[in-house]
């Protein structure tokens, strides 16, 4: 698995659905490796930020994972991918390492080879995604029948299926006690609590200006006309953006470990989805991860609108969905203020996660994929062929 990163999640969401397949896979028996480029732009900023201090949490909460950096000059592909019965190899990778490695596939390499898109520039970058040369690859995975689609239409890969996000529900689950109000985050597996430190938290990052507009209607807007008590954790939030917050009342926590959110979660009654723009315009039915997790959580869900073409949930009971910032805040309200329908929200977004959206249920379809490339005489040959 070639990904920008394992150890960071710093402004990094792949990393979070990157650590539950990779760790569902080594439950499963299989040997997972991960290569990330030692200069990963997320690692950068997390350690000039955090120093090693994460990486060393990191290592404790996922004992079973570990990281193999490379530099791209120095990358010898025929040690790298010995042995190897499937490789994948995400978007956010140097083309040069892309075109590198399907050439190696070229030149005899008898695993399967798929490329995995969780970003929307096939749609609004697609310069940067034709440069990607895929002629050797068996196909791509997409995070969304769009982006699928676009693959298919434009020529770029010769096969391509939908592999949503999900949430890994060994990380992501409800945590029966959290810590005291005000208390910093623990482990994942804390099960202390005393009560809610606050009313709606969300996290997510400030970005590329690419949502500015939707975070003041459905997050600011309604949580400063309603006086709540509200936080905000995430990164790359620039001083208007931090001004703003003050001004609603939110308190700023900054960057936030993925594998801390449940315990944040478990200490307020709501959260909200805000999407960027891109996947609400050009890109129905790509929720990206943060709800799969939050609904993971059993955490009260609002979220501005965006259309659910793929049927992931049922809208109304897995989560409410307001058209504007006004039904915002009368949602917010009215599950604040109602603690059995916020439980029943939260109930019944958490089973359509088990039942749908978990780690495990991608692993089933990544390893599908696998047979359909693969028969099973193929697959027994090639082990057959690797050395002891």
């Amino acid at each position: 698995m070639f990904y920008h990163s394992l150890l960071s999640d710093w402004n990094h969401g792949n990393a979070h659905f990157l650590r539950g397949v990779a760790t569902e896979l080594v439950s499963r028996g299989h040997e997972v490796r991960v290569w990330e480029p030692e200069d990963s732009w997320s690692l950068a900023n997390l350690l000039a930020e955090h120093g090693e201090g994460p990486l060393r949490e990191f290592a404790a909460v996922y004992p079973s994972l570990r990281s193999r950096r490379y530099s791209l000059a120095s990358l010898d592909l025929d040690d790298a991918l010995r042995g190897a019965d499937l490789v994948l190899v995400h978007e956010w990778n140097a083309p040069e390492l892309v075109h590198r490695i399907g050439a190696h596939r070229a030149r005899g390499g008898r695993y399967r080879l798929l490329f995995h898109d969780t970003h929307h520039r096939a749609v609004t970058d697609r310069a940067a995604m034709a440069a990607y040369d895929l002629s050797h690859y068996d196909g791509v995975l997409a995070f969304g029948n769009v982006i699928r689609d676009l693959y298919l239409q434009r020529g770029w890969a010769r096969r391509a299926w939908t592999w949503h996000e999900a949430a890994d529900t060994r990380v992501f689950h409800p945590i029966a006690e959290g810590p005291a109000p005000n208390a910093e985050p623990q482990t994942p597996n804390t099960k202390r609590r005393t009560s809610n430190a606050g009313d709606l938290v969300w996290i997510g990052n400030w970005g590329d200006e690419e949502r500015t507009a939707e975070l003041h209607e459905y997050l600011l807007g309604p949580v400063k006309r309603l006086g709540l008590r509200a936080k905000v954790y995430g990164v790359r939030y620039p001083e208007h953006a931090r001004r703003a917050l003050e001004d609603a009342g939110i308190e700023y926590g900054g960057w936030l470990p993925n594998y801390r959110v449940p315990e944040v979660f478990a200490r307020y009654r709501v959260t909200v989805h805000v999407p960027r723009r891109p996947y609400v315009e050009a890109l129905p039915g790509i929720p990206t991860i943060r709800p799969f997790e939050a609904l993971a959580c059993g955490i009260p869900l609002v979220t501005a609108p965006w259309q659910d073409a793929e049927g992931l949930f049922q809208p109304g009971r897995d989560f409410l969905v307001a058209r504007n910032g006004e039904e915002m805040a009368g949602h917010l309200s009215l599950l604040l203020t109602d603690e059995p329908r916020r439980r029943e929200l939260a109930d019944h977004g958490r089973q359509t996660i088990l039942r749908r959206h978990t780690c495990a249920h991608r692993v089933d379809e990544l390893l599908h994929v696998y047979r359909q490339l693969s028969p099973a005489g193929e697959r027994a040959e090639r082990r057959s062929e690797v050395p002891a």
